[in-house]
C-alpha cells in the first residue's frame, strides 16, 4: 500500500489557492517585521541616542563642520518619565532645541549644539573677555574656561559681549567654543533645561578623529 504526503493542505482546496496564501502569509509576516524594525530605530533615535552632523563653526576647535557625532537621549528622556530635571554638568555639551533665533537671523526652531557654561543658580558675569561664574561653592567666582578639563586651549576665547546675568533654578548659560563667532546664550538668553536633547558621547566621523566625549 502507497500513502500520499497531503502536506497539511486544508480539505476542497487546490494547491495554487494554498501556495498563493502561503505566499500572502509570508508576505503579511514580513511586513510586520518591516513595521516593527521601524518602530523599533524611531523608539531609539527618540529616546536613546541619534546621529546629528555639525552645521557650521560655532564649535570650533572642538568640533568641525559636518563632523558626524552621536547624542545620548537616556538622561533626557528618564526625566521625563520621573518628572525629575535633567542637568547636564557645566563643560558638557549638548544638543537642545531654540526657538528665539531673531537676533540670530534665523527663523523657526532649531536643535543648536553648544558647551554648558553655567548650571542652575549660578551668577554668570561676561567681562572683558573673560568668563566668571558665582556659585555656592565659588562665592568668590571661577573662570571656567580657564580650570575646567575643557580649558582655553581648546577653545578660541574671544568674547566682546559683557553681560550680568543670575539663573533660575532651571536655566543654564550655553556658548560655543569659538566665542567670536557663536550665537548662544549671550545673544538668546539662558535655556530652560527641558530644551535639552541630549549630549554629545561621541564623534564618529572622520574616521580617522573618532572620540568619545
Amino acid at each position: 500500500m502507497i500513502f500520499k504526503s497531503r502536506k497539511n493542505k486544508p480539505e476542497g482546496q487546490s494547491l495554487g489557492d494554498f501556495k498563493k496564501n502561503s505566499r500572502l502569509r509570508d508576505g503579511l509576516s514580513l511586513f510586520g517585521i518591516i513595521l516593527l524594525a521601524l518602530a523599533f530605530a524611531l523608539l531609539i533615535t527618540t529616546y536613546v541616542f541619534r546621529s546629528y552632523a555639525v552645521d557650521g563653526p560655532s564649535m570650533e576647535p572642538t568640533l568641525q563642520n559636518q563632523d558626524k557625532l552621536i547624542i545620548w537621549k537616556v538622561p533626557r528622556t528618564w526625566s521625563m518619565i520621573t518628572g525629575h530635571q535633567y542637568v547636564p554638568k557645566r563643560g558638557d555639551i549638548i544638543v537642545f532645541n531654540e526657538s528665539n533665533l531673531t537676533e540670530c537671523q534665523q527663523t523657526g526652531t532649531r536643535q543648536l549644539i553648544k558647551r554648558v557654561i553655567g548650571l542652575p543658580g549660578d551668577k554668570v558675569v561676561i567681562q572683558n573677555g573673560k568668563v566668571t561664574i558665582f556659585d555656592a561653592k565659588h562665592p568668590q567666582g571661577f573662570q571656567p574656561d580657564a580650570v575646567m578639563a575643557y580649558n582655553k586651549t581648546h577653545i578660541i576665547s574671544y568674547t566682546n559681549h559683557d553681560e550680568t546675568i543670575r539663573l533660575n533654578s532651571h536655566q543654564l548659560f550655553v556658548m560655543g567654543d569659538n566665542r567670536a563667532v557663536s550665537c548662544d546664550s549671550r545673544i538668546f538668553g539662558p535655556i530652560n533645561t527641558s530644551q535639552v536633547v541630549g549630549q554629545l558621547v561621541l564623534r564618529i566621523l572622520p574616521i580617522n578623529d573618532t572620540k568619545l566625549f
